[in-house]
């Protein structure tokens, strides 16, 4: 039996919120139009004002929060970034974390009316700290995942690289999963077919793309983990760390012990930042994946203290 291709974006939420014990809260998409023509997209879990918000990494798209929120079972909204998701691609291809915090701005000043705990993922970790950094009234606390502006990308991210390498377009999904199998992606075969099914799209003419841009960008996903200079900056500029110095709420990094950043990295963020704290999680660099509900307690406690 192959990757499902009739059932909903939600489909997956009650197995998943029956594997915790829990039930499915209230779930539904918003969309914003944008003045320049473009739309954000995001999730919101429960029906009062969010008190948390989830910023995915490259490549990903809101959904791979699903667990997490399940299991933090607080009012929320998770965002799919620029790009991503249900999210407009960009016509100028910037997906770089301070172009990235505009959107998120934007829906912010829609769809909440506190300061939010921002929790951010990689690539929405440091667009979590642009964010912060420019829009300080919209940030609460950020938790910052697996990611600073100076880490070794040469190996994940290297694996990454090749797995978007290549087509863009596919028969079926199965080749996907085959695919993110075959390079150590994902966890069993049932988690990688959800992560697929939830990442892909059926064109009009019944091939499967990718929903994120980056897939598409073959020379922009190659780029993008390189350190770009001050005047066309790549999403691990060293700009990123003007941004979380600026920070001025609490500030967490959260490090995988199987993820992207180094000891050497979390020492280096801490002695630039001494205000900062820095927690180990034992995961990929997908935590939100691989330690959903040790991401959720952590996330819990803090929205506990705010």
């Amino acid at each position: 039996m192959g990757v499902a291709i009739d059932i909903s974006e939600f489909s997956y939420l009650p197995a998943q919120a029956e594997a915790l014990g829990l039930p499915v809260p209230p779930v539904e998409r918003l969309t914003l139009p944008l003045q320049d023509g473009r739309t954000v997209s995001a999730l919101r879990f429960g029906t009062e004002p969010a008190r948390v918000t989830l910023l995915h990494g490259a490549g990903l798209n809101a959904h791979t929060w699903d667990t997490t929120a399940l299991a933090l079972g607080t009012p929320l909204l998770a965002i799919d970034l620029a790009g991503h998701g249900d999210s407009s691609w960009r016509d100028d291809l910037d997906y770089t974390p301070r172009t990235l915090a505009v959107d998120v701005a934007a829906a912010l000043d829609a769809w909440t009316d506190v300061p939010q705990i921002v929790v951010g993922q990689s690539l929405g970790g440091l667009t979590g700290a642009a964010l912060a950094a420019s829009r300080p009234d919209l940030v609460a606390e950020l938790i910052v995942v697996d990611i600073t502006p100076g880490i070794d990308t040469s190996a994940g991210p290297a694996a990454l690289r090749e797995f978007y390498a290549g087509p863009v377009d596919f028969a079926t999904r199965d080749e996907l999963v085959d695919k993110a199998i075959a390079l150590g992606f994902g966890g069993t075969r049932p988690e990688t077919e959800r992560g697929v099914f939830l990442n892909t799209r059926v064109r009009p003419d019944g091939r499967i793309e990718w929903k994120h841009h980056f897939a598409h960008l073959a020379a922009q996903a190659l780029a993008s983990h390189a350190p770009g200079t001050p005047a066309a900056p790549s999403v691990l500029h060293e700009t990123g760390w003007d941004d979380l110095a600026a920070v001025r709420a609490p500030l967490t990094l959260i490090r995988a012990t199987r993820g992207f950043v180094s000891e050497a990295d979390a020492d280096d963020l801490q002695r630039r930042i001494p205000t900062a704290r820095v927690v180990v999680f034992d995961a990929t660099h997908n935590v939100q994946e691989t330690a959903p509900v040790e991401l959720a307690e952590f996330v819990a406690a803090a929205s506990a203290s705010v």
